[in-house]
């Protein structure tokens, strides 16, 4: 029993674990921002049917939501380099791999949001903008004053649910050699042969962390609720 499993490998493992949880925690906060960056403009594109924009847009959001996040991955790590050196004489040889893996994640998170942004911008009654208008507010004041601010609400329990799927989701960057917390697990098991104990280690930590994630996803979804049925 005590070569299949063992406390003390398990407490000798923990810090060299943990110690890579901020690169995890990098990933996804940095992925989770630009992303959604990315997906208000997606959205807008998508609402607006501009011209080329809006088909250039549709074919992307259906590659990125209708292929494995790890092809992805590999995609841009392997074919991104040759566009831009091709294409720009761009070379990509000082590029960390986590740069890449940012990339990818971002491009990722930018498509399954841009859905989520578009559907709760287009759940806000059209009366409410003309009425702005109306008043004399421009459309870009409009819509930042009165229309996003509601699309949030809308938007945030789908949102917080996105944000543990890509923190789940981080766990495939060691694929592509970033040497993460799963990447660690993997080099202790390679190194020692036995990985149960790093392997238990890492799903209790991505188990506790989604737990405090839909949690904080919950109090923030209640506390806007409750304020916006205050102003109403």
């Amino acid at each position: 029993m005590k070569d299949f499993f063992s406390w003390e490998r398990l407490w000798a493992n923990l810090p060299k674990l943990i110690s890579k949880l901020p690169i995890t925690f990098e990933i996804v906060g940095l992925s989770f921002v630009l992303g959604g960056v990315l997906a208000m403009l997606l959205a807008c594109v998508c609402i607006k049917r501009i011209p080329v924009l809006h088909q250039l847009t549709g074919i992307f959001i259906s590659f990125e939501r209708g292929t494995p996040l790890l092809v992805q991955m590999l995609v841009v790590y392997y074919a991104l380099p040759l566009m831009l050196e091709g294409a720009f004489g761009i070379s990509t040889r000082g590029w960390g791999k986590i740069l890449f893996v940012d990339i990818a994640l971002i491009l990722n998170e930018g498509a399954f949001l841009s859905e989520t942004f578009r559907a709760s911008i287009l759940s806000i009654p059209a009366g409410q903008r003309e009425a702005a208008l109306a008043s004399g507010l421009s459309e870009g004041t409009a819509f930042f004053r009165i229309v996003l601010p509601q699309a949030i609400r809308t938007a945030l329990p789908a949102t917080g649910i996105n944000l543990i799927g890509l923190f789940q989701d981080s766990s495939l960057v060691f694929m592509i050699g970033v040497i993460d917390i799963v990447g660690r697990a993997q080099a202790i098991g390679t190194a020692t042969n036995h990985s149960l104990e790093a392997y238990i280690i890492v799903g209790i930590t991505f188990v506790s962390i989604s737990l405090l994630l839909g949690l904080l996803s919950h109090h923030i979804n209640r506390r806007f609720t409750y304020r916006s049925r205050e102003a109403a």
